[in-house]
């Protein structure tokens, strides 16, 4: 194995990457901070919410670009705040301008403000389009296996079912819908939304998930850069934990955990 050769890449696109942990760049207090947690993440793709985040559109403003450079890592323009196919479509047009051509974005499409579900119809509307202008998109969806198998078959690269509402920190809440997306998915399916701490991007990754997607869950963590590198962790030791095969689940099975045969027994005493 060379140097910093990685065997088990997350494939997004046919472009290989070491992490499988993606991260957003809201909700930070400034950029400085956006950046420290994004280091200390180890991510390689950042997702950037066109409609709510400067990466040139403003030119007397701040850039996201100056503290996140494209030239080490891959941006992922995303749709946030994005309620009609149309409006998603658009948003993505005006990024594919500003990143000179960049095509790997992140679509969503919600449902309403309140609880930001995903609004599935316009969703797979706005899939199509993209796809048919050469977008590489990878979707937010619900945990809906129909709904995920269609995004596929309109030739999206990764399908991102949520684990519960965006910012909620819920965690998985329907972990065998997810089983049912990723036993079924010949495409990257990653994890977005409601992850809320590190046990939950493990059990992500325990259950097959091929990545994590999230921004709240570090952003307003109480130390943004230590919770990213919770999160990298577990996103890895979930990753390990799905690759080695869990042990099955036994009920009242009385197996010991030390083997009971060939046991070193002590010699009689000896009688006077």
């Amino acid at each position: 194995m060379k140097p910093h050769e990685n065997l088990d890449p997350l494939l997004i696109a046919g472009k290989p990457y070491a992490s499988r942990l993606l991260v957003g760049t809201g909700k930070y207090k400034d950029f400085a901070e956006t950046k420290a947690a994004v280091e200390a993440s180890g991510t390689q793709i950042v997702t950037v919410a066109i409609r709510r985040t400067n990466i040139g559109q403003n030119p007397n403003e701040p850039s996201l670009l100056d503290a996140i450079p494209p030239s080490k890592f891959t941006i992922l323009p995303n749709t946030a705040g994005c309620y009609t196919a149309d409006d998603a479509v658009r948003t993505l047009r005006l990024a594919r301008e500003l990143l000179d051509g960049h095509e790997l974005v992140k679509l969503e499409v919600l449902g309403d403000p309140t609880t930001l579900y995903p609004n599935v119809v316009e969703t797979i509307s706005a899939a199509k389009t993209l796809v048919k202008e050469g977008f590489k998109v990878m979707v937010y969806t619900s945990d809906d296996p129909i709904v995920a198998k269609e995004l596929e078959a309109i030739g999206c690269v990764a399908v991102m079912p949520l684990a519960s509402l965006i910012g909620s920190g819920m965690g998985i809440l329907n972990p065998w819908n997810l089983q049912i997306i990723i036993e079924n998915a010949k495409v990257p399916v990653l994890v977005d939304a409601g992850v809320g701490t590190a046990s939950d991007a493990a059990i992500a990754m325990e259950l097959g998930c091929d990545g994590v997607l999230m921004n709240t869950a570090i952003a307003a963590a109480h130390d943004p850069v230590l919770m990213a590198s919770a999160m990298k962790k577990a996103v890895e030791a979930g990753r390990e934990a799905f690759l080695a095969g869990r042990m099955p689940k036994k009920l009242y099975s009385a197996a010991p955990s030390s083997p009971t045969s060939g046991l070193i027994t002590p010699a009689p005493a000896k009688t006077a």
